[in-house]
């Protein structure tokens, strides 16, 4: 009996291993996080807006760094979430840039910056941070110029899934004066009433 019990453990601990590896986050070479749904691009932004138009899709740019624990939170707290997942899958197209990375980055304006160079001339500081793209940008206007909107850290996935939503309904069109907060409130309200329901 001891033996049958040592044993049922013993299985029961290897599938839980099973099942904690299976879910475990993937890590590119450059040894940041990856998602199915970040672009493998020449990071020339002319050419990825372009591409995210083409397909009917919204340029966001992704700003992570190895080793960050807030990026690890997003990845497993709130990309993981089939609901967001596939949200930003199939409505943005998604290119990553490493804070401190040396890939060339081709700006709007025709500025080429190693990503660490464009991450200080657009002003970026926390990762992760997220830069929301409109579908038209001038010519000699930056990313950051340009951007419509901007996510600067860790989120909740509500928070997340609200601010990806507000982008691509294109809310900070509207003249009803509901900027995000606005937006975001009145989501968290309507979450609220539906569960009480």
């Amino acid at each position: 009996m001891i033996i049958k019990k040592y044993f049922v453990i013993t299985l029961m601990a290897f599938f839980s291993l099973m099942a904690t590896n299976t879910t475990a986050l993937e890590v590119g070479d450059d040894g940041l996080h990856k998602t199915k749904w970040m672009q493998d691009t020449f990071k020339d932004l002319r050419e990825d807006l372009e591409e995210a138009n083409t397909e009917g899709k919204r340029l966001v740019l992704f700003f992570e760094q190895i080793g960050c624990i807030y990026c690890t939170k997003m990845h497993k707290e709130v990309f993981s979430k089939e609901n967001i997942s596939n949200y930003i899958e199939n409505n943005f197209f998604v290119v990553q840039l490493n804070l401190h990375g040396d890939i060339e980055v081709t700006d709007f304006d025709g500025e080429v910056l190693p990503e660490k160079d464009m991450a200080r001339k657009w002003g970026i500081l926390f990762t992760p941070s997220i830069i929301f793209l409109p579908q038209q940008v001038k010519g000699d206007d930056s990313a950051q110029r340009a951007s419509v909107a901007m996510m600067p850290g860790a989120f909740h996935p509500g928070t997340t899934l609200d601010l990806f939503t507000w982008v691509r309904e294109e809310r900070y069109l509207l003249d009803n004066g509901e900027d995000f907060q606005r937006y975001h409130a009145r989501m968290v309200n309507e979450r609220r009433a539906a569960r009480s329901d």
